[in-house]
């Protein structure tokens, strides 16, 4: 993207990184800003949170919702109160509008942008199945079509260009009926995850470790993990480190401690996490939903050899190099065999980890940003042209960075 735009991004949690979305947001923009754009963020803050951060902020209040607000709570999120004055202020100084999430904010701020003649993408981080899950209803087909209609309405048909984080999420747009031009870019891995090794701390010493990171809700199935662990032959000497918060914590724990099985439970910061996976001996990925799961690719760049879900809802898996790499979603004797043979065989684990380690690059956030800018211009150069693009798949993870963008051939993959 030669030219030096202005972007708005529009995310309810901005500041204070607790969330991949949020953390793929906060990469995005200091990307945008390394290569000379200037970014803006309209986000919940308080006035003096909005001074101190590193770009600028309209900053919006809380949106709470008395009936859930708990669960809302419990995932450790925030949402803001769309303030429509500000909003204008926003979209007055941007040349483009990125909106994040699917949320009221993001709702207010799409049908301003459409009334002022602004560009509008989008990004789809959030699956439905992410919400239907909460009330044990995540496979319940009708409900999840019914908030893919909703996404829809209240945000996706007032833009033009979506950011999927994969081809597979891409596919399930297409499916629902998204009649959008669908750009398949990565959220990326960021440079500080690379190949690293050290020393075990001394609560680790002898033991092995196995690590899950994610946030703790039914979905993400760290439960499964805790059963295989009960399972595998190494149960003794395994620590299993389960990083992250959320609303199943004392589920989990229950569960821990009634099949005995060593875990850690926590939230980490990104240093105590970048040592951590440092120290870990295998990585599993559990969930039977993802649209794409940073927190895997983040440990497969350290060196990690994952043990993947393969679930017809999650993309991780197609980060699997191999057969022993996945293991049938929500089945935790097949996730003990797993981790028993790579426990078993360490020089294998160790060979493949190399090769993980170099499968990380291709995914590294300056490049996916790079592809991220290219959609930017797209939808710069189609409002400038009223122009509409054609519906349908680009993969932009098949086309190098510095290239031009093709057309997307409807209703297909490009």
């Amino acid at each position: 993207m030669k030219a030096q735009v202005r972007v708005l991004m529009v995310m309810d949690q901005f500041l204070g990184a607790n969330n991949g979305t949020t953390i793929t947001s906060e990469r995005f923009a200091r990307e945008l800003a390394h290569n000379g754009h200037e970014v803006r963020v309209v986000c919940r803050a308080d006035p003096d949170s909005a001074a101190r951060a590193p770009l600028g902020v309209y900053p919006q209040g809380e949106l709470r919702y008395p009936l859930i607000q708990h669960l809302i709570d419990e995932q450790g999120m925030a949402f803001a109160r769309p303030d429509d004055v500000s909003l204008r202020e926003a979209l007055a100084w941007c040349d483009v509008v990125h909106l994040l999430m699917p949320s009221d904010l993001a709702y207010h701020a799409a049908r301003i942008a459409r009334e002022m003649g602004v560009p509008a993408t989008a990004a789809f981080h959030v699956q439905p199945q992410n919400l239907s899950s909460s009330i044990h209803l995540g496979k319940f087909a009708p409900l999840n079509d019914l908030i893919f209609r909703l996404f829809w309405r209240y945000l996706y048909q007032y833009v033009d260009h979506v950011q999927c984080p994969s081809m597979m999420i891409a596919r399930q747009l297409v499916d629902h009926g998204y009649t959008n031009a669908l750009h398949v870019i990565s959220n990326g891995i960021d440079d500080s995850y690379a190949y690293r090794r050290i020393s075990k701390e001394p609560s680790l010493q002898g033991r092995l470790v196995v690590t899950m990171v994610g946030r703790y809700s039914v979905e993400k199935r760290q439960d499964v993990v805790i059963r295989a662990i009960a399972r595998s032959r190494h149960r003794a000497t395994i620590v299993l480190v389960l990083a992250g918060q959320g609303p199943t914590e004392r589920r989990l724990r229950r569960l821990a401690d009634s099949l005995g099985v060593d875990v850690r439970f926590g939230f980490l910061s990104q240093a105590q996490l970048h040592d951590l996976l440092s120290m870990t001996d295998l990585y599993v990925h559990a969930s039977d939903m993802e649209t794409e799961a940073m927190s895997c690719m983040e440990a497969f760049a350290t060196g990690l050899v994952p043990v993947i879900a393969n679930s017809p809802l999650s993309a991780t898996s197609q980060f699997a190099l191999c057969d022993r790499s996945l293991f049938r979603a929500g089945d935790p004797a097949s996730l003990a065999s797993q981790v028993d043979w790579w426990l078993e065989h360490p020089d294998e684990r160790e060979r493949m980890g190399q090769e993980y380690a170099r499968l990380a690059e291709r995914y590294r956030v300056g490049a996916c940003v790079s592809r991220f800018e290219r959609m930017l211009c797209k939808a710069v150069d189609d409002a400038h042209a009223g122009r509409t693009p054609a519906p349908g798949i680009v993969d932009e993870m098949a086309i190098p960075p510095s290239s031009s963008l093709p057309e997307a051939e409807g209703d297909g993959d490009a």
